[in-house]
């Protein structure tokens, strides 16, 4: 009777596949041109699909945007444009600096039109088009924040806005959270999901293997045909930025959806539209 019955199962585990495979594994999804994984060197001194910067330096185990000095700045950028309409990048990074209480200034993970181009935010070009996911490590005395930095928090730019650094870029910022990532002992990462027109921002900083979220946001639009980056600065104080691992994965597109790119349309983020919108209408009123 019980050999009877382990022949059902097996039976119906061979006739349906799928049931040996419930779990989702977004591995299978990877997009390899568009991740950064040890070991980074290709042929040469070059890594495969990747541009590098200003202070940036590539050793065996990370790669290092700036390091523990004054006056720092350094970026890695895809070569390649994206043109899946959902995804998702999982960074594992490290910041560590000798200071306990004063360090700077942070750095920036980016999905935009431009690339390689050095400027003011967090070592890329202000008035930029597309996403940056801001780490923020320093606490700017204008900006009256009611929060502790390090902070971590996303602005969209049709390239018409200027990131505020003296505020944080508190009148351009969609939402955020508090992420104490300095000097850890273990990994730390951060996930950024874009899927359906909703951002969603997570993060693992206990080495738990599990996302903590950070904050979500429907009815942002970004194009298709971006470049990812990541890149990083230091003033008056510093830090040292490290890019450990950069995953790039294809999601599903669910049902109805338009898998069709659609690199023609400007990024958007409605939420802070209708702010802008509140706030225009109260000053002309």
């Amino acid at each position: 009777m019980e050999l009877k019955v382990l022949r059902l199962i097996i039976t119906v585990l061979l006739c349906q596949p799928n049931l040996l495979w419930a779990e989702w594994n977004t591995k299978d999804f990877q997009k390899r041109e568009h991740s950064l994984i040890k070991p980074y060197q290709g042929s040469g001194f070059g890594v495969p699909n990747w541009d590098f910067q200003g202070s940036t330096m590539v050793t065996s185990n990370y790669i290092r945007l700036t390091p523990d000095q004054r006056s720092k700045q350094g970026a890695l950028w895809n070569k390649i444009p994206c043109r899946v309409r959902n995804w998702e990048v999982q960074i594992n990074f490290k910041v560590t600096g000798s200071t306990k209480d004063l360090f700077g200034d942070g750095f920036a993970f980016w999905y935009t039109k431009e690339r390689m181009e050095n400027g003011p935010v967090f070592g890329s070009k202000d008035f930029f088009s597309g996403l940056a996911i801001i780490g923020d490590t320093y606490s700017n005395h204008n900006a009256h924040n009611n929060h502790q930095h390090p902070y971590l928090s996303a602005m969209v730019n049709n390239g018409s806005v200027s990131y505020d650094h003296e505020r944080d870029g508190k009148g351009t910022m969609l939402g955020g959270c508090e992420v104490k990532f300095r000097n850890m002992q273990h990994e730390t990462w951060m996930a950024i999901r874009y899927e359906n027109d909703k951002l969603t921002i997570s993060h693992d900083l206990h080495n738990k293997r599990a996302w903590a979220p950070c904050f979500s946001m429907e009815g942002v639009k970004l194009p298709t045909g971006y470049y990812f980056g990541m890149s990083a600065t230091t003033g008056d104080l510093s830090d040292a930025h490290d890019v450990i691992s950069i995953r790039t994965y294809e999601l599903d597109t669910v049902p109805g959806v338009s898998k069709e790119e659609r690199p023609d349309i400007m990024p958007e983020a409605e939420q802070f539209v209708s702010k802008q919108q509140e706030k225009t209408d109260t000053e002309d009123s």
